[in-house]
């Protein structure tokens, strides 16, 4: 899998995910096997460019492999100017949303919003690829909703823009994450144009990852909810694809130590305080993959106002 000259080390892909995708998660994932990680995505408004959550979302000190940023916006000028701004901050690839569906995005007519402005979509991608030397790439749903599905025709464009790598989420605006994602439509744009194509939505399985290729002819897969506490799942995809067998899910004492090992890079990235609070989440989603910690258990972890509380809480937890 190749987006323009970068190499990747396999095809798989960690999608950008907002309040998620942040370096250490990144960082995580790439050690489970994933092929390229993106970041959370980094508004475009010049006025927040410096604001320090945003230059947060977007730090890659000491980041291994390659750097991906996503951009969201909807005035080409200034979707440009980010491009340049994070491509400066070490950025090597540049992502492009047009895939989000929350409505205080779509609000403003950016994510998968813009998918209703064909014509808007052509300039934001032209003024993108021709700011920087870098390699663009898009994400976007296949329309706005089940009547509007114009994601051939935004391919197209995409194609005719310059465009590196285009992935394709297999639901509507309107679908949000609900019902089942389909594959027909990313089959129907991976025949239409000579781009890589990135299969995204429901995948959260091995057997799954190897349906999705097979079934859409995708260069690659991108996964988001399913590595939500779950890391493992590249390794177990990796493997998998390469041998046709499965791996073990991790002992609870694998999960102890990357959910540990987790927290303490959120605690060095945020601070203890933020990275207590932002802990929370990630800590529920691992714990999601156990039963044997009851929820009054899970209450008290996630009342920790310290790392070594919180620590503490889930190392009695486990060793129950």
């Amino acid at each position: 899998m190749h987006i323009g000259s970068y190499a990747l080390s396999n095809n798989l892909i960690l999608a950008p995910m907002a309040g998620i995708t942040d370096r250490p998660f990144r960082e995580l994932c790439k050690q489970f096997g994933v092929g390229l990680a993106v970041s959370e995505m980094v508004a475009s408004n010049p006025a927040l460019r410096h604001h320090k959550r945003t230059l947060l979302k977007a730090d890659h000190t000491g980041e291994s492999g390659l750097r991906s940023v996503q951009i969201l916006g909807t005035d080409p000028k200034q979707m440009a100017e980010a491009a340049v701004f994070n491509a400066q901050r070490g950025a090597q690839i540049i992502d492009i949303n047009m895939g989000c569906p929350a409505k205080k995005v779509c609000s403003v007519a950016a994510g998968s919003a813009l998918l209703r402005d064909e014509l808007l979509v052509k300039k934001i991608l032209d003024a993108v690829v021709n700011a920087v030397d870098i390699p663009v790439t898009l994400k976007i749903r296949t329309g706005w909703d089940l009547q509007n599905r114009n994601a051939v025709e935004i391919a197209k464009i995409a194609e005719q823009a310059g465009i590196a790598a285009l992935t394709l989420h297999g639901r509507t605006r309107a679908c949000k994450f609900n019902g089942q994602a389909e594959y027909e439509t990313i089959k129907q744009v991976k025949e239409t144009v000579g781009i890589p194509i990135i299969a995204n939505g429901d995948i959260t399985s091995a057997k799954k990852a190897q349906d999705v290729l097979k079934s859409t002819g995708a260069d690659a897969i991108m996964i988001g909810r399913a590595a939500q506490g779950n890391p493992w799942l590249f390794k177990q995809i990796n493997h998998f694809l390469k041998t046709g067998n499965t791996l073990e899910k991790p002992t609870d004492i694998e999960i102890q130590n990357t959910l540990l090992s987790h927290l303490e890079q959120l605690y060095g990235f945020y601070g203890n305080i933020s990275g207590v609070r932002i802990a929370r989440k990630h800590i529920g989603w691992y714990l999601s993959h156990l039963d044997t910690i009851s929820q009054e258990t899970k209450n008290k972890i996630n009342q920790a106002q310290c790392p070594n509380q919180q620590k503490m809480l889930l190392n009695a937890a486990f060793n129950l």
